[in-house]
């Protein structure tokens, strides 16, 4: 399986979606403002100005009334969105200073990303940046802080999680608890009635008849052969067996004593209820699906884009592999050898079983969407342009080793926005951040 189809963070797309045609980007000190312009924070060597904030004013307004949204006073607003300013300075300012690097080709699939994601042409972006008045040299600057911010958050927010044994018992007792209630069991039982008002003396009878079945069937006879001669149920007939039923549609009693056997085995104590006592059997059992998801195997052919290879010229060749797999005159297998630019290309594009979650958003969404043998329009992602194929799916319970292991990366993205506060506020009260008056 590859490793470029791995997802990541999905927040990175966003940004980069709002990144696409920005007011303004990061102004060192040494920058003047524009005209009409004045400086309304310093953020370590980055100013934040007046038509920074108002650009992001007005997109927020545009949004809102967009969803419509209601917005806060004006006043708190601003505050908010002045403060927002200020945290990505402080961000992008420690992951410059990191030593991490974007390189140009990363850089480049991020910049036609924009305009694919936008349903516009390199040359389409290009053209609404100048009309903009945006250099589109300090617009790709700009695309590169804003994956290096991501990279360097995602890196070391991260390395502040910790996720405890204890941590990951807890959670899966929830799912197990939550799950127990789908649950079916098949219960059979042998009952010996105790009357009601009965005196001790017979109902200390009745207990010995139910402890003699129960050695009956501990010594070998079939538990069936001894209820169908001394339970007094409705269900003797059947060796006791009331059928398959859900958790929730049987005694609390009847699912507490039989929920830590295995099937085919018996309590090894007798129940007493109102009823008389019980010995009980656990015929089947079939858990709920608190572990149980649906794997896919799918396969694709990732054509890389670069200077060489645009986006649109990625799509129609793939289009035009759709057209050759769908006529019969090629075979998935052998275009993905021939052309994909992937580490499956050797196995045909054949990505293996995975589980929800594997593949970056984009990708895996298209993917769900498809029948088995489908094939998918042309996909853009991060990582280029690629043509999918369902080739099987299939439900499967989950090892303990594998529940664990899903369990840690749930509660890791549970504590990632809180790990995430923390890590920014540290950064913040190291950062030097110097508030402006607005010139009178």
């Amino acid at each position: 399986m590859t490793d470029a189809l791995f997802a990541w963070r999905p927040a990175l797309l966003a940004l980069l979606l709002a990144a696409a045609i920005p007011a303004a980007t990061a102004q060192t000190r040494a920058a003047p403002a524009r005209t009409g312009d004045y400086i309304l924070a310093v953020v370590n060597q980055e100013l934040v100005t007046a038509a920074e904030l108002q650009g992001r004013l007005e997109r927020v307004r545009a949004d809102a009334a967009r969803q419509r949204a209601t917005l806060p006073p004006e006043d708190q607003l601003k505050r908010e969105l002045l403060d927002a300013l200020i945290d990505e300075r402080v961000q992008l300012t420690h992951a410059r200073e990191s030593g991490m690097r974007i390189d140009d080709a990363e850089l480049d699939r991020a910049v036609n990303n924009v305009a694919v994601q936008n349903q516009i042409t390199m040359a389409q972006l290009r053209e609404r940046l100048r009309k903009e008045g945006i250099d589109y040299a300090r617009f790709r600057n700009n695309v590169r802080d804003q994956l290096l911010t991501e990279r360097v958050r995602e890196r070391e927010v991260q390395a502040r999680i910790r996720v405890t044994d204890a941590d990951i018992d807890a959670l899966l007792a929830e799912r197990r608890a939550a799950a127990g209630a789908s649950a079916e069991y098949n219960i059979a039982q042998i009952l010996v009635t105790v009357p009601e008002g009965a005196s001790v003396e017979e109902t200390a009878r009745r207990r010995e008849r139910a402890e003699a079945a129960k050695k009956r069937v501990a010594a070998g006879e079939a538990f069936e052969a001894v209820a169908r001669e001394l339970s007094e149920d409705a269900n003797r007939a059947a060796g006791g067996a009331i059928g398959l039923r859900a958790a929730d549609r049987l005694p609390d009693v009847f699912v507490e004593a039989v929920k830590n056997l295995k099937v085919g085995e018996v309590a090894s104590e007798l129940l007493r209820t109102g009823a008389g006592f019980h010995l009980l059997k656990l015929v089947d059992k079939r858990e709920g699906d608190a572990f149980r998801i649906t794997q896919t195997r799918a396969r694709h052919i990732l054509l890389r884009v670069s200077p060489q290879l645009s986006v649109e010229a990625a799509q129609r060749r793939l289009a035009g592999f759709k057209q050759q797999i769908e006529s019969g005159k090629a075979s998935f297998e052998s275009l993905a050898r021939d052309n994909s630019e992937d580490g499956s290309a050797p196995q045909g594009g054949d990505l293996g079983w995975t589980s929800p979650g594997t593949f970056v958003p984009e990708f895996e969404e298209a993917m769900n969407k498809l029948p088995l043998g489908g094939l998918s329009e042309p996909v853009v992602s991060r990582f280029g342009v690629h043509l999918i194929q369902v080739a099987e799916r299939r439900q499967v319970t989950l090892d303990v080793k594998q529940q664990r292991e899903q369990a840690r990366n749930v509660l890791r993205e549970r504590k990632f926005d809180e790990a995430y506060e923390e890590w920014l506020r540290e950064l913040r009260a190291r950062a030097y951040v110097e508030m402006r008056e607005a010139p009178q």
